[in-house]
């Protein structure tokens, strides 16, 4: 007897849990400014350690089998310098495109309590995205990957597993940039040391047998021209997009613009955190003009509104 109660009590809470799971809308609480912002998907995952691992690898031909074996030591350095200092600057792009918020909406706060703190105008609309519940301000859009309405969404890439939005596009724009340029950097040294190496003895022109030589900077070159063209192409697509004030979405579906748009100076000043100034090529700056404080207030609590076209009622 205690052991059928016992089952049935077991049965009862495994139905609560299913009907809590079915839920659509559950008011949660904001991404904590304080702690990183990581997307948690596979695919993503995997696509960025690849991307970490082609530039690993380009820095090995580049050190082991291009410059340390050169005889030319002031060539070496030049380029050495040149090509880590790229790197690095890549890789720290990638991290912060990576790492960063890029302009998530907050989550659960479609309720009466939050639109009412709003202050909207009688008759203003305003629209509740059904999959995140949160009330979506002009220009955002969801993201199935990320499941959060971004503001300003451009696109979600997997090789930084994270959307391209407000917050941090001018990180993948510095990216994609430092990414053309060392695979551009590492072309024109592939061939210059396929020249030396055919005017001099092969054994002599790298530390590595002559085949394991070419097969080496074979798949450099195949990698480095594959990752200029991808690279270039997205770098003026995201160029682009600032200047017309339109994000890749945007443009994708057509909408019509029923927003204000900025010139292009000021697009790009809006982008990349104000003035032109060597901040723009630094993937360590802050951009602090592009953070709103109300982000990270705390949301008056209330039930889920239902409809998800909310219109304000005339007074």
């Amino acid at each position: 007897m205690n052991n059928l109660l016992l089952s049935r009590c077991r049965d009862v809470e495994r139905q609560a849990a299913c009907l809590q799971t079915e839920q659509p809308c559950v008011p949660v609480s904001q991404h904590d400014p304080s702690s990183m912002w990581f997307i948690r998907d596979a695919c993503g995952i995997v696509c960025g350690v690849i991307t970490w691992m082609l530039v690993f690898y380009a820095e090995f031909v580049v050190l082991f089998v291009m410059l340390l074996p050169s005889k030319n030591l002031t060539y070496s350095l030049v380029n050495g310098t040149v090509f880590n200092t790229l790197a690095f600057l890549a890789l720290a792009s990638h991290f912060r495109a990576m790492c960063t918020d890029p302009g998530a909406v907050p989550t659960g706060n479609a309720t009466k309590e939050y639109i009412e703190s709003l202050q909207l105008k009688p008759g203003q609309v305003v629209y509740k995205c059904p999959k995140c519940c949160s009330i979506k301000p002009d220009r955002a859009h969801h993201c199935s990957v990320c499941k959060r309405c971004i503001r300003k969404m451009d696109h979600h890439c997997p090789w930084v597993n994270n959307c391209v939005g407000e917050n941090n596009q001018k990180y993948f724009v510095l990216f994609t940039m430092y990414i053309a340029l060392i695979s551009l950097h590492s072309l024109v040294m592939v061939v210059f040391h396929f020249l030396y190496c055919f005017e001099d003895d092969w054994t002599k022109c790298s530390s590595f047998s002559p085949p394991a030589t070419v097969i080496l900077l074979i798949l450099l070159c195949f990698e480095a021209l594959l990752f200029l063209i991808f690279t270039s192409v997205m770098f003026g697509t995201q160029v682009h997009s600032i200047c017309t004030d339109e994000t890749g979405i945007e443009r994708l579906k057509g909408e019509q613009a029923r927003w204000e748009k900025t010139s292009c100076w000021e697009a790009m000043k809006s982008a990349f955190g104000g003035p032109f100034s060597p901040s723009w090529l630094s993937p360590f700056s802050d951009l602090r003009c592009k953070r709103d404080p109300t982000d990270h207030v705390v949301l008056p609590q209330g039930e889920i509104i239902e409809d998800d076209v909310i219109e304000i009622p005339l007074v």
